[in-house]
């Protein structure tokens, strides 16, 4: 029988879109950069904070999941954010769900955990430069000014009425990644990119 599986390299949702991207970028002067990072590695994870498997799934990713509500703890190619007092989503690099998926089931063992590959519904853009905070005020209501949202801190939110998560990079002058569902990063990208003509 002949193999009909389907060949094509994976798209990203905004592959179309990327030159309009770098061309903001350039035209803004360096005030705001914004791309597209796809294929990301996103695993929602969900397990008793306070049982024994939330220690043992640290160890086996070499990082302490973070407690406290809307912050962020990185390590090496590792991002995890914490969504909710027994859910977080862990980031990791591309083509890596399936072994970070068996390091958190080996490591939690029988204890009750939840791992659930999201990385297809969520696509991730890089909104950053010396005017990142102005361009997302736009259509942000969160202060995200370093001194309300600096390193270490994210939320769930919405912009220009699209539901999103925000995460404030280690660095920021690094920026922002805003992290949205494939089937409105397009819709966003066009607001972020209508938002950007003040800068260029």
């Amino acid at each position: 029988m002949a193999d009909t599986a389907l060949t094509a390299p994976p798209r990203s949702p905004l592959s179309q879109v990327a030159p309009r991207l770098a061309a903001a970028t350039r035209t803004s002067g360096g005030a705001v950069r914004l791309a597209e990072l796809p294929f990301l590695a996103q695993l929602n994870v969900r397990l008793d904070a306070k049982g024994t498997a939330a220690e043992a799934v640290g160890l086996a990713l070499d990082l302490q999941l973070p407690l406290q509500p809307n912050t962020v703890v990185r390590a090496g190619e590792l991002t995890v954010l914490w969504l909710g007092p027994d859910e977080w989503l862990l980031v990791g690099p591309p083509g890596s769900a399936q072994e970070l998926e068996s390091r958190i089931r080996t490591a939690a063992e029988d204890e009750p955990v939840s791992v659930t590959d999201v990385s297809a519904q969520r696509t991730t853009l890089l909104v950053a430069g010396p005017r990142a905070h102005d361009l997302l005020a736009h259509g942000c209501a969160l202060d995200l000014h370093p001194r309300s949202f600096g390193s270490g801190r994210c939320a769930q939110t919405t912009l220009g009425r699209t539901q999103v998560i925000v995460v404030a990079r280690a660095d920021s002058r690094a920026g922002f990644w805003v992290l949205v569902r494939s089937s409105f990063a397009g819709y966003l990208t066009d607001w972020l990119l209508d938002a950007a003509t003040e800068y260029v």
